[in-house]
């Protein structure tokens, strides 16, 4: 069997100080937590390889690489207001830049059979001299790089502190300020580097096919991933709730009103009856806004599962994490069906009031009806067939149909249809 090997190069964005201390925990093995973790074998940390070396704590270090930062800022803010003075910590962690990045080098697995320490240790060099070459960085902005050779795959952790110095157009002066961006303007330009880097491997000699294009564009850590998925869960439950409170609010609304007397020319609806109608349409246009985000949420995590397949066979607590990704997926998908029959019972409840308030309504109660419906139309709630549904036989007829481009077939089998009394939507 011909086994192919990828080059990986992956990067992920720091954007607090404690998401870097714990990041800096993990790549110096600082966690109590790892005694019980079956894919680190502590008994192989000490091998682990030293290519940047960090003896402090990443914060500490952190600070001493951006001390020229630190000080502009602190001498900055010594003529701010009050009101918009704030530490540099603070500043750093509500800013939307990275405070840093992690650079992450590896390979399929089968690429690092029989190497030896010394091997690996080349393969890391090469690594590096893409990250000074080819990235751009320098070694002073590098905090921390080390290999893992404790972990069923070795890889390369890399931190490095993108900070520059960039023109601030306000007081057309030059200020520190750290920037990812700098280095790495786009999932494009991460592409094009990707491509790089596997042309510096195999100039050397290393027998590696590039990594699929495409597979990382996506990638999100599981911690985030579980995040989004809680947060919509959330969210699918509220939008639920509401919408049964409004439509039972309008379903007790409705009784009353068909309690209130009228004839064919006028009818009195109650203003309770159309504020708890405008209630049920507000909370299904927050149902429908929701559904194409759970949608991409959906595909997210059904990229993020396929694209670790190879991983899940490597790494035991991954594969834990994944299932417990693609359990939470299958409720929500649970979830948003409920929610996809409650927008169309909702929207078959409307076209019903609709329909009811252009057959009995005064002429006013008509326009403004008329306009709803056009309004739902032109929103996409509503289709032809819809506004069909809803306008044949009534005096709006043809002003709906005319606005909804309804084929002139349609009109002559209204004129057929509009006297039978035993007419019924097809909702």
């Amino acid at each position: 069997m011909i086994i192919i090997n990828y080059a990986i190069f992956r990067s992920e964005p720091i954007y607090t100080l404690n998401d870097l201390a714990q990041i800096g925990s993990h790549n110096k093995r600082e966690k109590k937590a790892y005694n019980s973790n079956p894919n680190i074998k502590l008994e192989l940390t000490k091998d682990n390889i030293e290519i940047v070396p960090l003896q402090e704590k990443y914060v500490k270090g952190f600070h001493s690489l951006v001390k020229d930062y630190e000080k502009e800022h602190n001498e900055r803010m010594k003529t701010e207001r009050e009101d918009r003075k704030k530490t540099f910590n603070q500043m750093l962690n509500k800013s939307r830049n990275v405070v840093a990045d992690e650079l992450l080098f590896t390979a399929t697995h089968q690429f690092f059979n029989n190497m030896s320490k010394e091997e690996i240790k080349e393969w890391a060099d090469t690594c590096m001299e893409f990250v000074y070459d080819d990235l751009g960085y320098t070694k002073e902005q590098i905090l921390h790089a080390t290999v893992h050779l404790d972990e069923e795959t070795p890889h390369l952790h890399c931190v490095v502190v993108p900070l520059v110095k960039k023109l601030d157009k306000r007081t057309n002066t030059k200020r520190y300020t750290i920037s990812k961006k700098a280095y790495i303007k786009d999932k494009i330009h991460l592409s094009e580097l990707q491509d790089k880097y596997h042309k510096r491997l195999t100039d050397k000699g290393y027998d590696l096919e590039r990594g699929i294009k495409g597979s990382t564009a996506k990638h999100q850590k599981v911690k985030e991933l579980k995040k989004t998925t809680r947060y919509y869960e959330q969210k699918v439950k509220v939008v639920n709730t509401k919408i049964d409170e409004a439509m039972k609010d309008f379903n007790e609304k409705q009784k009353t009103t068909k309690n209130i007397p009228f004839n064919k020319t006028h009818v009195l609806v109650e203003k309770e009856t159309f504020d708890s109608m405008n209630k049920v349409i507000e909370e299904t246009k927050k149902a429908v806004d929701l559904e194409p985000k759970i949608n991409e949420l959906f595909n997210e995590v059904d990229n993020f599962t396929k694209s670790h397949q190879s991983l899940e066979k490597e790494n035991q607590n991954m594969k834990r994490e994944i299932k417990a990704l693609t359990t939470r997926n299958q409720n929500l998908t649970k979830e948003n069906n409920t929610l996809k029959s409650y927008i169309k019972a909702i929207l078959k409840a409307i076209k019903h009031f609709f329909r009811e308030l252009l057959q009995i309504g005064n002429e006013p109660t008509k326009e403004a009806t008329t306009s709803e419906i056009k309004e739902y139309y032109n929103n996409k709630d509503f289709d032809s067939n819809d506004v069909y549904d809803i306008g044949v036989g009534t005096t709006k007829e043809d002003e709906l149909f005319d606005y909804a481009d309804i084929p002139s077939y349609y009109k002559i089998r209204k004129t057929n249809d509009k006297d039978k009394d035993d007419f019924e939507m097809s909702l």
